[in-house]
């Protein structure tokens, strides 16, 4: 059965890359296509807007989101619009796949309480390589425990809003938890000055902003005499919008709950 797919942020670079790759799959429909209200793209065909044949579909303000019928939405916006596509998924009981990062705390919650009534897929990356690697992280920082120092280094094009990125911070959960720490605890994003010897129960970030950098992540357990770093570089934003459809064929045939794409690909 064909799953009937709508887009939030369709106007943004990963919006028109998750239109290619909806359209790339046989199992999928794209029904709608949402973008900010009252920007100079509306009434666009979706496919045309992603440089791709005509989809059959007009990019609308996501102010008329609740006015279509849809089985599962991906949501790539902005944290706020992204909480209010969620009580329109709420409403209508259709399955939800986010891909949006920055939430406060408050959203969050939100987002978890709504997973009591509709199946979300929420994850920082969508990409299967990504995924992978968060599963490395988890065995490497196990296995070398409080025997290193673990940093992580990520870098993005100089248009992204938030830092660090939602996967880095995913990363550094992870490494967190195999050791035993609350990242919120340990982690440490800025370094300047005297700062004294490092803690060796600390995580550090480092975020680079520049060009159009799509996505690289690098994981450094660094020790006495040797160093392990899980890296990973993303050369095209069909990496993640494909894991995105995935995720979204995955989601709407699953009972409500919060899933990551751990659940899609079977590594849970």
């Amino acid at each position: 059965m064909t799953t009937r797919v709508a887009i939030n942020g369709a106007a943004g670079r990963m919006g028109r890359e998750l239109i290619v790759a909806c359209s790339k799959r046989d199992d999928l429909e794209l029904v709608a296509a949402f973008g900010s209200p009252g920007g100079d793209t509306l009434g666009m065909d979706a496919g045309r807007l992603a440089g791709i044949a005509d989809a059959g579909v007009a990019l609308s303000g996501s102010d008329t989101m609740a006015e279509v019928d849809f089985d599962v939405l991906v949501d790539f916006s902005l944290p706020e619009p992204s909480i209010e596509a969620l009580a329109v998924c709420r409403r209508q009981g259709a399955a939800m796949v986010i891909g949006t990062t920055g939430y406060s705390r408050d959203q969050q919650r939100e987002i978890d309480a709504a997973a009591d009534e509709i199946a979300i897929v929420q994850a920082p990356n969508y990409s299967a390589g990504v995924n992978l690697s968060l599963d490395l992280v988890r065995r490497a920082a196990s296995a070398l425990g409080d025997e290193v120092d673990i940093e992580i280094i990520e870098a993005h094009h100089r248009h992204k809003v938030d830092a660090p990125s939602g996967t880095a911070l995913k990363l550094g959960e992870v490494a967190a938890e195999a050791t035993g720490r609350n990242l919120d605890d340990c982690a440490v994003y800025a370094r300047q000055g005297h700062t004294g010897a490092r803690d060796r129960k600390t995580i550090g970030f480092s975020t680079v902003r520049g060009g159009d950098i799509v996505g690289e992540h690098t994981v450094m357990f660094a020790g006495e005499g040797e160093r392990i770093e899980i890296t990973h570089k993303a050369s095209s934003r069909q990496t993640f919008a494909g894991g995105a459809m995935r995720a979204a064929g995955w989601a709407a045939g699953q009972a409500p709950g919060r899933y990551g794409m751990h659940d899609v690909l079977g590594l849970a």
